[in-house]
């Protein structure tokens, strides 16, 4: 049965609605209220706002719901009234949208971040987006909308939830001013993920100004061909008087509507300050514009949380690591055995540097409960390495483990012929959006000519295609046999990848290390059949990147094969090899265990180099070490952890982490410090200064300020966090009782703001001796000298340092 909204997005350019939360606050909203339960409360004054927006030519209305998940609404004891609140809002909408138009049910964020970043659980988020979507759906919705993430698990959830109810999904992101998501997700990264989740159009919202989210947008057209939705602002907000306003009006709004369609957009809509004036202006010109036609992508996409690789499709070819797999590695088998993860991370790290473009993630060990392993394991190398995974098990739910835990798209390694394989693993990839790795065997085995393995390689292509999978999310491995038992072997695989590229036009990939079982210089053969099969067409080689040998042969063939053009990957590669050696490669010949040994450290490098690493598995040992060599809790802080942090903080300021690493270093410093504390008993140690944290009233947007008291307990300060919707009276009590040097105040809403300048003059006029530093989204430094604060915050890592200097300039 054609879907009606389908067939519009299809067939038409089509117009969203504005920004919600201004219209209900400009029609009564009392700041602090929840908007989610006027669809109860008043619902004409819901229907008002989307009356206005259909009167200014919206195709589609979005459900006064943004709030409405269980997550958030328990904030305002209201979660058992979820269904009743989601219903009635969808319903406020079709009344006003009638029959012709659209009713797109609206998804905001939870408010928390989904694990190991925060504490729910992925199951947990796609439990609450499910509730919430059915609720829609029984209200009359016929689409859903996914606004303002910034959470890529979150959003993989919340689109998971949508599709499993059977409606389909406009998703959108907020970017900054750097191109990523406040967890470092580039636009690339978000398309790619939600593209392959059946996402059925995609872009950005709120945050920037229109050019900014012209920028995102463009981007994405880069790596995914299905139609783009943006919803800008009007405008950076600025402060004029004692009012916050959007400055883009709707002419200059619309004038830059062309670009937009140029770049692939199909659906335009307004957030944050766009009224129904600024639909109407940019509506004009939006639909009397030609949508562009969109080049169909044919190459393959993996993204993590902060990276994409593209391969396929004439791109050049990648490497995939091999080395986080047990098989043959008795230490890392014993490792994995234990739970333990130190292993893994090191070779996340080693291959990444090494050069890899994707990991291969294997946790295989007899005995084990793979499910947990793989879980635990995929999160160790979403926390060390920026590059896609590639979750390798023959358990169909040991691979639901490793989809779960993984960022962004993944690849599953892998699938076959067999009809067991094709059954179970087939259905959790389309489920989870991943990308398919296929083996050319069946159930009668692997054939031994090249024309028997493309056959079984169409018949899996088939299977995909029937899931409602794409032929680019298809991967096949024609398979290496080794030569010492059969020497036609490597001339067939050659062949069939040959033939598979001409006759398909699938992916490619190889396990190439298979190919020289039982000779001597095993290497000489690898890297030599590597440079033959890239020659033949393949797309991506599962090797060892850490092989100076096989990354020579890798380098060297895209060279001579114009794949790498002008040679500046060779040259890049050659160049850093000139400077100087900072690790040694040895190999552990009783394990067949490869670890990468860093130069000789002492104990205060090793405690600064476990906190940068976020090595939480083994900081309480480097603690419990240095105690024992007689250090006083004082000198392991300042030699060891606070030096690990700073250097954190310098990464993040250079974009080489994100907040994900810095979360994790600081829970990491979390972890030393609870053992640090038995040491004192019962004594504090010294104090960088006292503040009190606190979002101001009628905001109930906490996340920023509250990865801010995680960072300042850690630098050092002692912290008095006051919560969220926070009255002046009490900060300023909080303050005075608590004797505290600095008050940091937070706000995300416009509507909240000035409570910033309220609070502060208040201090001021009760001749209250503190420092102010003010931060949120909305917040710029322009209003913070306004507003008279002694420090704009901007990210938390910046108003850490920023207030360490204040006490010290105190």
């Amino acid at each position: 049965m054609k879907n009606r909204f389908l067939e519009a997005l299809n067939a038409r350019p089509l117009l969203f609605d504005g920004a919600t939360g201004t219209m209900l606050q400009r029609l009564g909203l009392k700041p602090g209220g929840c908007p989610d339960e006027l669809s109860l409360k008043d619902p004409a004054m819901v229907r008002k706002v989307h009356a206005a927006y259909i009167e200014a030519g919206s195709d589609i209305v979005t459900t006064n719901t943004f709030g409405a998940n269980r997550a958030k609404l328990a904030e305002y004891g209201l979660e058992g009234k979820l269904k009743e609140i989601n219903i009635a809002a969808a319903r406020c909408a079709r009344e006003e949208a009638g029959k012709e138009r659209f009713v797109a049910g609206g998804f905001g964020p939870t408010g928390r971040f989904v694990e190991p970043v925060g504490d729910m659980s992925f199951d947990e988020a796609l439990a609450i987006y499910t509730e919430q979507a059915e609720a829609l759906k029984d209200g009359g919705a016929d689409l859903v909308i996914i606004e303002t993430m910034m959470d890529i698990k979150e959003m993989k959830a919340a689109i998971m939830a949508a599709k499993s109810v059977g409606l389909p999904v406009a998703a959108t992101m907020t970017f900054d001013q750097t191109m990523r998501t406040v967890l470092g997700t580039p636009p690339e990264s978000f398309a790619i993920m939600a593209a392959a989740l059946g996402a059925d159009c995609i872009g950005a919202n709120c945050s920037l100004g229109i050019e900014g989210i012209y920028q995102a947008v463009s981007v994405m057209s880069k790596v995914v061909d299905i139609p783009l939705i943006v919803q800008p602002n009007a405008g950076i907000p600025v402060l004029k008087g004692t009012e916050t306003v959007f400055p883009a009006s709707p002419e200059e709004m619309a004038s830059f509507v062309p670009r937009l369609v140029a770049s692939g957009v199909r659906v335009l809509g307004g957030c944050c300050g766009t009224t129904p004036e600024h639909i109407r202006k940019m509506g004009t010109v939006f639909k009397s514009l030609k949508p562009v036609t969109r080049e169909k992508k044919n190459f393959t996409a993996l993204a993590s949380r902060t990276s994409f690789t593209l391969f396929g499709g004439g791109l050049p070819a990648i490497v995939i690591g091999e080395r986080i797999n047990p098989t043959g590695r008795k230490a890392l088998a014993q490792e994995i055995k234990e739970g333990k993860t130190a292993g893994i991370r090191n070779e996340a790290r080693a291959q990444a540097a090494s050069g890899a473009h994707a990991l291969d993630v294997n946790v295989g060990v007899p005995g084990i409960d793979e499910v947990e392993a793989m879980g635990r394991a995929v999160f160790a190398v979403n926390e060390n390495s920026t590059l896609p995974i590639v979750i390798d098990s023959s358990s169909p739910e040991a691979v639901e483990a490793g989809l779960k835990a993984a960022d962004g798209r993944p690849l599953v390694n892998s699938i076959s012929g067999e009809e067991k394989k094709l059954s179970t693993i087939l259905p959790l990839a389309k489920k989870y959006g991943a990308a398919l790795l296929a083996l050319t065997l069946d159930d009668s085995g692997i054939p031994e000519t090249a024309e028997g393995r493309v056959n079984i390689a169409e018949r899996i292509l088939n299977k995909v295609l029937e899931a409602g999978m794409r032929k680019e999310d298809l991967i096949v491995d024609c398979l290496a046999m080794t030569v010492s038992a059969a020497p036609l072997s490597a001339i067939e695989t050659l062949k069939a990848i040959r033939l598979l590229k001409d006759r398909l036009g699938l992916t490619t990939v190889l396990g190439v290390s298979n190919i020289s079982f039982g000779l001597p210089a095993r290497e000489v053969i690898n890297a030599s059949f590597l440079t033959m099969a890239i020659a033949a067409g393949l797309d991506s080689a599962i090797i060892n990147p850490n092989n100076k040998a096989m990354m020579d042969a890798y380098h060297s063939s895209l060279v001579l094969l114009n794949q790498d053009i002008r040679a500046e990957r060779y040259i890049k590669r050659h160049q850093a090899a000139t400077e100087a050696v900072r690790h040694i490669t040895v190999n552990d010949s009783a394990t067949g265990l490869d670890s990468v040994v860093a130069a000789p450290q002492g104990l205060d490098a090793r405690l600064k180099k476990a906190v940068i690493e976020g090595d939480e598995e083994n900081i309480v040992s480097l603690v419990e070490e240095a105690l024992k060599e007689g250090w006083d809790p004082i000198r392991i802080s300042g030699e060891g952890l606070v030096p690990g942090l700073e250097e954190v903080g310098r990464l993040f300021a250079c974009n080489k982490y994100y907040l994900p690493q810095v979360m994790l270093s600081a829970d990491t410093m979390k972890r030393a410090f609870e053992r640090l504390k038995k040491e004192l008993k019962g004594k504090t140690g010294p104090s960088l200064g006292k503040v009190i944290l606190a979002t101001v009233e009628g905001d109930i947007h906490d996340i920023g300020k509250n990865i801010l008291a995680t960072l300042l307990e850690n630098h050092g300060f002692e912290v008095i966090d006051l919560g969220k919707n926070v009255p002046s009276a009490r900060i300023i009590d909080e303050a005075v009782s608590k004797k505290a040097d600095i008050v940091g105040l937070s706000a995300l809403m416009t509507t909240t703001v000035m409570e910033m300048d309220k609070v502060i003059k208040e201090l001021k006029d009760k001749g209250v001796k503190v420092m102010t530093i003010v931060g949120g989204a909305v917040v710029t430094k322009e209003f913070s000298d306004k507003v008279g604060a002694d420090e704009y915050g901007g990210d938390a890592l910046s108003a850490v340092e920023k207030m360490k200097r204040m006490m010290k300039g105190s």
